[in-house]
């Protein structure tokens, strides 16, 4: 072989290395490339995942709006019906078995402030054992005459005496100061009790069912709207419901049965 076949010979395996070198650097590259883009098929399933992902995230969207657009309507519905058939309080009429006596309009016990509505119904003592309804709503009265310093603001809407007598202190539409910080919107009834215990009597009891009946009826509420002074402050009041849960539930059953009846 001549020196030329020679030098020819060594050039073209030079080259077919240099060929196979660049290949294999190549299938290096687009080996990496592939590893770092992902096959097609692989592209493909990020490409229906992140779709099905987003659609899921659509999904979810709408229903919260759904809910939201659902309960808005509800509440708006709601509050809708309830004014509807919120009663008119300055046009009820009192029935004739218990009688209207009202305080004189005074700064202590009868603000005569206007309001709208009602939403409970507040049972109370009087936590001054023996005394009568009418002298009760006396003290109330007797209130509007204080002058200087520590002067009381109380009163409440009925009074009930331990005879069964009722007497209405405070029409329906105006505030009395007995359920702080609730006097907006509740309706506010003492008991006159004979004895320390705060037991009351049968005439007592048999009246306040019926007087919480009517008002139920008229306000458009139930006994579940009827509470007493502990559940508004947690005060120990009326000492004897609050002390006699059981006889608490026995009254509210009983006024449960009179709505039914009227």
């Amino acid at each position: 072989m001549t020196e030329k076949d020679k030098a020819q010979s060594t050039e073209q395996e030079t080259t077919q290395r240099d060929l196979q070198k660049g290949t294999q650097r190549d299938l290096q590259k687009g080996t990496q490339r592939d590893m770092e883009k992902g096959t097609p098929r692989e592209t493909r399933q990020n490409t229906q995942k992140y779709m099905q992902w987003k659609m899921a995230l659509v999904i979810v969207i709408d229903l919260l709006l759904a809910a939201a657009i659902l309960v808005t309507g509800t509440l708006v519905f709601a509050r809708w019906y309830h004014e509807k058939n919120r009663p008119v309080l300055s046009e009820l009429r009192a029935p004739d078995w218990y009688t209207q006596d009202f305080l004189k309009v005074n700064p202590y016990s009868r603000p005569g402030t206007k309001r709208e509505e009602i939403n409970d119904i507040v049972i109370h003592y009087v936590a001054n054992p023996g005394t009568t309804a009418q002298q009760n709503l006396n003290y109330f009265n007797s209130l509007a005459d204080q002058k200087g310093k520590g002067t009381a603001s109380v009163s409440s809407h009925y009074i009930i005496g331990m005879d069964g007598e009722i007497l209405q202190a405070i029409p329906l539409d105006e505030i009395a100061y007995a359920n702080y910080p609730r006097n907006k919107d509740t309706v506010s009834i003492e008991l006159c009790h004979p004895d320390a215990t705060g037991a009351f009597t049968e005439e007592t009891r048999e009246s306040l069912v019926k007087l919480v009946a009517w008002l139920c009826d008229q306000l458009n509420l139930t006994e579940k709207n009827v509470i007493r002074h502990y559940d508004v402050i947690g005060k120990n009041c009326p000492k004897y419901y609050v002390e006699h849960e059981d006889a608490w539930e026995e009254l509210l059953a009983d006024i449960k049965k009179k709505r039914k009846e009227s």
